[in-house]
């Protein structure tokens, strides 16, 4: 660094210059993170967590593990293993059936409910309306109501409609499949709410702005913003309605059986390690569909 200074005696102007021979300016060096008193704690924190992990899905490996015992009779240790009693499972009809069953009204009630609750989503968020507080308890009531609770108030109200309107409601396809759109529409109505009220309104103005109608801002613009929330919503809807066991208990009818209900049924004369192999089907579908759920939107945003 250069300092020189000019000075003229007539004028009495003073020049100053100031030359640095450095190419860059000095840069502040970044804080360093002071370390921790005792290296060790970060080891056993990191050891903690994964033994809370492995408590949580102990019995989900147990599970697992057992369908693969070669003994019909469970004992530890096992003299061996086998797949059969996937075979077995498969050579069910009971499982079979109710596998297929329980996928086709799933699918059913998640699309209905999906679509009904991004209805209702957008009315409550973006129609504010007298009420419209009590319409959402009203309809995020049923996550609060025990499955069991909710399965005899709707075979109630089933008896006494049939009663008053003179047709047969319990036991039909008809019946399960609205119950169980009743049980996936508050799913959607939490998810797609949620979303809904983080979005920047804004951004369907200056559409609106730049001619697009109501209905082409709406579907051009907002829906493909909800798009994560609503395919959340249909995965979520499909686990709910598929592994739902106290609520269609009373409502399936002869020859429709759903896989849970098929599970209970096989296990009242059998205990065999075919129970788990079931479970371990219905495990690995469920952890799929959980982890594309999680490629479109983050599991711990929405439990």
């Amino acid at each position: 660094m250069v300092l020189a200074v000019q000075r003229s005696r007539g004028n009495h102007v003073v020049a100053v210059t100031y030359t640095s021979t450095s190419r860059h300016p000095p840069e502040s060096a970044p804080p360093r993170r002071a370390p921790l008193p005792w290296p060790w704690l970060r080891w056993l924190h990191l050891a903690f967590v994964a033994l809370i992990y492995l408590f949580m899905l102990s019995p989900l490996l147990f599970v697992v593990w057992l369908s693969f015992f070669k003994d019909a009779i469970l004992y530890f240790p096992p003299s061996g293993y086998t797949l059969s009693w996937y075979v077995k499972a498969w050579d069910n009809a009971a499982f079979a059936n109710g596998f297929l069953f329980s996928v086709q009204v799933a699918l059913i009630a998640a699309l209905c409910g999906v679509a009904l609750g991004v209805l209702a989503a957008l009315g409550i968020i973006r129609h504010r309306f007298r009420g419209a507080q009590a319409v959402n308890t009203l309809l995020l009531s049923p996550l609060l109501v025990p499955g069991i609770v909710a399965g005899v108030a709707i075979y109630l109200f089933y008896l006494r409609a049939e009663n008053a309107l003179d047709v047969d409601i319990v036991g039909t396809y008809g019946g399960l499949v609205l119950a169980h759109i009743c049980l996936t529409i508050p799913w959607t109505v939490r998810l797609v709410s949620a979303s809904m009220s983080g979005l920047d309104p804004s951004i369907e103005e200056a559409a609106r702005n730049l001619g697009a109608s109501g209905r082409v801002a709406f579907f051009r613009v907002t829906l493909p913003m909800l798009r994560p929330a609503i395919v959340a919503a249909a995965l979520f809807s499909f686990i709910v309605s598929f592994e739902n066991l106290e609520l269609s208990l009373s409502l399936v009818g002869p020859g429709r059986t759903t896989l849970p209900i098929a599970i209970m049924q096989y296990l009242e004369f059998n205990l065999d390690p075919t129970i788990a192999a079931v479970a371990s089907v219905q495990i690995l579908l469920l952890g799929v569909v959980m982890l594309v759920t999680d490629r479109y939107v983050k599991l711990s945003q929405v439990v």
